[in-house]
C-alpha cells in the first residue's frame, strides 16, 4: 500500500454559548498543533448558520492558519460553491494560493445546511444543480479561458483571472460527497479529488464506499478524463484516542453530547442519522456502526484498516473534529495517533520492528563477540605490563 496521509477535517462543531472568538483561536491552535506533528493537511468548513458551524470563510481562516505554520496543506473543506460567484471562487483561491505558497486546496460541495442555502433563496436541489454549473466555470477560468456564462444566480461576461495560480499547473481541487451521487459524478466528470464526508460517518455510507469510486471510475471514463487516481481520495471519520479504552470513553463525556444533539434535533441534515440518547449510548453507536473508533491506539488502526479493505483503497484519511473531548485530550489523541497510526500505514513502523527482530536474533552470538573483545584486550593489556 503507497503511503496513507492523514489530515483533520474542521467543520468545526462548536457548542453554542461560548466565546466565539476564543473557539476560532483553538481551531487555529490545534491546526497549528498537528503541523508540529507532521500531520499533512487540514480542511476547512464554510458555514453561515444553526450556532456550532460557526467559520463563515474557510480563505480567511486559512490565510490565518497558514501564517501559524510551516508544512501543512490547508484546504476549504468545503466551499459551498453554490452560494458563491464562481469567478469570485477561483479569484480568491488563486490569491490564497500565492499566499501560502502552494499549500491551498479547493475543496467544493453544494452545501449542508439548508439553514443556510434559504437566507439567499435556494433550497437543497437548487445548490446542487448550481454545484456542476460553477464547477464547470471554476475549472475553466483555472485553465486560463475566457468566460461568458449565465446561471441562475450570477452572470459572467468575457471572466478571466488576472493572476496564474501559484502552483504549476494548478492548485489540487475536490468535489465534496456525501449520501448523493452527486459529488463522484462531478469528481469523474471534472477529474478532480474525491472527498467522502458523510460515506464514513454512517453505516449506509461505509456500505457505500466501493460504489463511490465506481461512480468516479464510469464518469472519468465517459467524459474522456484519465484513469483516476485513489491517492485523490479523501475519507472522513470519526476517532478519539486515548492511553486505555476506558480514558477515552471518560474524555468523550466533555462533548459527545452536544455533537449528537446538533445533528439528531438542530442541523437539518438528516444524512447523519446518528442514534443515542446518553453518552454510553452514543459510545456504543459509533463502535457497533463500524463508523469511528472510541478507545486506543490498536482500535483506531483496525479503524484505518477497515476503511482501505471497505475501500479497495485511497489516499488520505481524514479525521471529523468533533470537540467530544476538552482541547487538551483532543491534542493527546492527535499525538497518539501521530506517534503509532501514521507509521503503521505510512511504511516507518515495519522497518523500525524489521531492525529490531534482526538484532534480538543474532543478539546472542554479537553478545559473545563483545565478551571476547574484552576479553582480548584484557590479556593484551596483561602481556603489555609483563613486557614493561
Amino acid at each position: 500500500m503507497s503511503r496513507l496521509r492523514f489530515g483533520t477535517f474542521l467543520a468545526p462543531f462548536h457548542k453554542p454559548g461560548q466565546n466565539p472568538t476564543l473557539a476560532l483561536q483553538r481551531d487555529l491552535e490545534l491546526v497549528q498543533h498537528l503541523d508540529a506533528l507532521g500531520i499533512d493537511e487540514a480542511w476547512i468548513g464554510e458555514h453561515h448558520s444553526a450556532g456550532s458551524e460557526i467559520i463563515a470563510s474557510p480563505e480567511i481562516f486559512i490565510a490565518a492558519a497558514a501564517e501559524r505554520t510551516k508544512n501543512i496543506k490547508l484546504g476549504t473543506g468545503v466551499t459551498s460553491v453554490s452560494y458563491h460567484n464562481p469567478l469570485w471562487v477561483a479569484d480568491r483561491m488563486v490569491m490564497l494560493d500565492h499566499l501560502t505558497r502552494g499549500r491551498s486546496m479547493l475543496g467544493l460541495g453544494p452545501g449542508s445546511l439548508p439553514t443556510d442555502s434559504s437566507m439567499i433563496g435556494l433550497n437543497p436541489t437548487d445548490t446542487r444543480e448550481l454545484l456542476g454549473e460553477n464547477l464547470d466555470i471554476i475549472t475553466r477560468l483555472l485553465r486560463g479561458e475566457v468566460v461568458s456564462a449565465e446561471t441562475r444566480t450570477h452572470k459572467l461576461i468575457d471572466a478571466q483571472l488576472q493572476l496564474r495560480p501559484y502552483t504549476d499547473p494548478c492548485f489540487e481541487l475536490a468535489v465534496a460527497a456525501v449520501a448523493s451521487p452527486t459529488g463522484p459524478r462531478l469528481a469523474g466528470q471534472f477529474g478532480t479529488g474525491l472527498l467522502s464526508i458523510g460515506a464514513t460517518l454512517t453505516q449506509d455510507g461505509f456500505d457505500a464506499l466501493a460504489h463511490h469510486w465506481s461512480v468516479v471510475q464510469e464518469r472519468a471514463q465517459h467524459y474522456g478524463q484519465p484513469e483516476p487516481d485513489r491517492r485523490s481520495w479523501r475519507l472522513v471519520g470519526l476517532m478519539h484516542i486515548a492511553e486505555t479504552k476506558e480514558q477515552a470513553y471518560r474524555d468523550v463525556e466533555y462533548g459527545i453530547e452536544h455533537w449528537f444533539n446538533y445533528f439528531k434535533k438542530v442541523a437539518a441534515f438528516p444524512q447523519m442519522a446518528v442514534d443515542g440518547s446518553n453518552v454510553k449510548e452514543m459510545i456504543d453507536f459509533i463502535r457497533d456502526a463500524g463508523i469511528g473508533a472510541i478507545g486506543t491506539v490498536e482500535d483506531a488502526k483496525e479503524q484505518v484498516q477497515k476503511l482501505v479493505d471497505q475501500s479497495g483503497g485511497f489516499g488520505t484519511m481524514l479525521l471529523l473534529g468533533h470537540e467530544w473531548a476538552n482541547p487538551e485530550a483532543t491534542k493527546r489523541s492527535w499525538e497518539l495517533i501521530a506517534q503509532y497510526v501514521l507509521p503503521e500505514f505510512q511504511g516507518q513502523a515495519a522497518s523500525t520492528l524489521a531492525a529490531r527482530d534482526r538484532a534480538s536474533d543474532t543478539r546472542e552470538a554479537h553478545a559473545q563477540t563483545q565478551l571476547d573483545a574484552v576479553d582480548h584486550m584484557t590479556k593484551k593489556y596483561e602481556q603489555e605490563k609483563a613486557q614493561k
